[in-house]
């Protein structure tokens, strides 16, 4: 199995285990191939299925991830509280074991962790997700205060393939109306994105100053990422967190 994934290169407490896939080393076949995490975007279940159990194998995953159904919303699940993942687009745990996922093919992953090694959390954040304000809602669920947290930014859409159109840009700025600086109009009358600012912009107006990561484009690597905007149907890679029992740290 040639599974491949980033780590976050962070100064998160020891207890903190994170990973970023990309997309080689599964059995799913084009235009998923191979790496497929995504049960919900067409691939053969049996090929999700072992994809999953080959990353939780070459990972050594303490458990099967808490996979959710993502909705582009801002509902946190907690896992520790034994809820549905229904509906939600970021999690949270302090219990040793548990692995927050989050899936994505464009959109942005955020991980949090307390520096204090008890708690860790997952976001989605896509351009709905940070307009409705997963990432403020993310925090407040996380018992801790915001300014003792890091966070790591993993692959998305850069802002040379992030393409969206006014209606999208104003939404955006009713948000965050100081973020201008986050779009470049283009030639087609159109807007040119940045994804990473706008959520290192949200993370600022919490006090959050330890960001990390970002930078690694999905569009712009076709043999390591899937992305939605640019081959259309494809896979999902997947961003996990979880910390690991008292016995392992």
């Amino acid at each position: 199995m040639d599974i491949r994934w980033l780590t976050p290169q962070w100064p998160a407490p020891p207890a903190v285990c994170a990973l970023s896939t990309q997309r080689r080393g599964g059995v799913s076949a084009a235009p998923y191939e191979s790496l497929n995490l995504g049960d919900h975007v067409g691939d053969v279940p049996a090929a999700v299925a072992e994809n999953r159990r080959r990353l939780k194998v070459a990972a050594d995953l303490p458990a099967e991830p808490r996979w959710l159904a993502q909705v582009h919303g801002i509902r946190v699940a907690d896992l520790d509280a034994g809820g549905s993942t229904a509906a939600a687009d970021a999690c949270h745990t302090r219990q040793p074991g548990r692995v927050c996922a989050i899936l994505t093919a464009d959109c942005l992953p955020v991980l949090f962790a307390a520096e204090s090694g008890e708690e860790v959390a997952a976001a989605h954040a896509g351009w709905r997700g940070l307009g409705g304000g997963v990432i403020e809602a993310t925090v407040r669920a996380l018992a801790v205060d915001p300014r003792t947290l890091l966070v790591w930014l993993g692959p998305a859409i850069g802002p040379r393939h992030f393409e969206i159109g006014p209606e999208v840009r104003d939404e955006l700025l009713r948000a965050d109306g100081g973020a201008e600086a986050a779009f470049t109009p283009n030639a087609r009358g159109r807007f040119m994105a940045d994804l990473e600012a706008l959520a290192r912009r949200r993370l600022a107006r919490l006090g959050i100053e330890r960001i990390y990561g970002g930078g690694e484009c999905t569009h712009s690597y076709s043999d390591r990422y899937f992305s939605h905007r640019r081959d259309g149907q494809t896979g999902r890679q997947a961003t996990l967190i979880w910390l690991k029992g008292a016995a392992n740290r």
